[in-house]
């Protein structure tokens, strides 16, 4: 467990070091304010136009700020982690390859499962963070309107659980270059088939669909914004993440015994 907290600190010091954390960072909450800020108003233009008709009372009381400004918010910030979860992972692995540290680093004494777990853990504290900040947005909510608190946390739990499944995603592809760009764009080209995979499913057969449908992540997402948190889809996070750092492993082994 210390080698791998020290893994994990050395990872989050060498993001915070890089100047992309901050952009990433800056970006990530920049867009998520802009977001936040057009659902809220058009949440306002639906009350004041509802108000203003007969019997506008009973629909407005169908007006629900989790369905119309939280559930399409979390929507698109898991769209914009697709982008930026790659350039933050990207020099996990290939940054050590380039500098030439990366053979110091496997000859250390310490296990590839450990390395491999320290660098998840840096980076995903890495996310805990940004994604913390977000929940102002939430705090806003509470404080001027009526959020229902329970589905507010199941989908920020929900948002955190695929920007953890994206990380493990993201670090596999690191693995397999030492090229941050290619890692990026490697990255980018997963998660992205992860994010539409279940697009054709309608079209592809009960069973086939029904495969598709459970490998998306947007499905399993989709269910944790509207407050269902399934246990069969904590499952498939939790199978999600086991199988990427399983894959990584094995790939940075392979590297090792060439």
């Amino acid at each position: 467990m210390r080698n791998i907290l020290t893994i994990a600190g050395r990872e989050l010091r060498s993001i915070f070091v890089s100047p992309i954390a901050y952009v990433v960072m800056t970006g990530f909450l920049l867009l998520g304010g802009w977001f936040f800020f057009n659902l809220l108003a058009r949440f306002n233009l639906l009350v004041t136009m509802y108000s203003s008709f007969q019997g506008g009372a009973e629909a407005m009381a169908r007006l629900n700020v989790n369905e119309f400004v939280l559930a399409p918010l979390f929507h698109n910030l898991s769209v914009v982690l697709v982008i930026i979860v790659p350039m933050i992972t990207m020099r996990s692995f290939a940054e050590e390859k380039r500098a030439g540290t990366y053979e110091l680093l496997l000859t250390s004494p310490v296990a590839i499962w450990e390395i491999v777990i320290g660098k998840f853990l840096g980076v995903v504290a890495f996310m805990v963070v940004m994604i913390a900040l977000t929940s102002i947005y939430g705090i806003i909510l509470a404080v001027y309107g009526n959020p229902e608190i329970g589905i507010m946390m199941s989908g920020y739990l929900g948002l955190l659980l695929i920007a953890i499944t994206f990380v493990a995603v993201g670090l596999f592809a690191s693995s397999l270059t030492e090229n941050q760009i290619i890692a990026a764009v490697t990255g980018l080209v997963m998660l992205l088939l992860l994010f539409v995979i279940a697009w054709p499913a309608d079209s592809a057969g009960e069973k086939i669909g029904g495969v598709l449908r459970y490998v998306s992540v947007t499905e399993h997402f989709a269910d944790m914004i509207k407050g269902v948190i399934d246990t069969k889809s904590l499952v498939y996070f939790a199978t999600m993440i086991v199988g990427w750092m399983f894959l990584t492993q094995r790939s940075v082994e392979s590297i090792r015994w060439r």
